[in-house]
């Protein structure tokens, strides 16, 4: 069992999903059970996800739940700019959670062909 929080992809997606959570704070109202809702709960489930592999016992199952993130990722990733084009985000703040969103996905993608490589 290894510990999620040693991980510099888990704490990345921890840090973007702390991000997500503040500014979507600025989101209107009637979309409290829409598109808040929902990104939240696409970040959210990027580092659950990680943290959840660790649980597992191989390492085939590990990357089974870093596949799921990587999911969540791209889902954050739709997100987010659905978010600026309907200006519920201004665009310096879409492209520092791009960018960050793209970060963790390089990472998962790198971490993903690390477990593969030791199978």
């Amino acid at each position: 069992m290894k510990d999620f929080r040693q991980l510099k992809v888990w704490e990345k997606a921890h840090q973007l999903a702390l991000a997500v959570y503040k500014m979507t704070k600025s989101f209107p109202k009637e979309e409290l059970y829409g598109l808040t809702s929902q990104i939240r709960r696409a970040s959210m489930s990027i580092p659950t996800n990680i943290a959840e592999g660790c649980g597992r016992q191989t390492d085939a199952e590990f990357a089974r739940f870093l596949q799921i993130a990587m999911g969540s990722a791209s889902e954050t990733e739709y997100q987010l700019l659905l978010a600026r084009d309907l200006e519920f985000l201004p665009d310096e703040q879409y492209q520092k959670l791009h960018n960050d969103i793209t970060e963790v996905k390089r990472m998962l993608t790198s971490f993903m062909q690390t477990l593969r490589a030791d199978r």
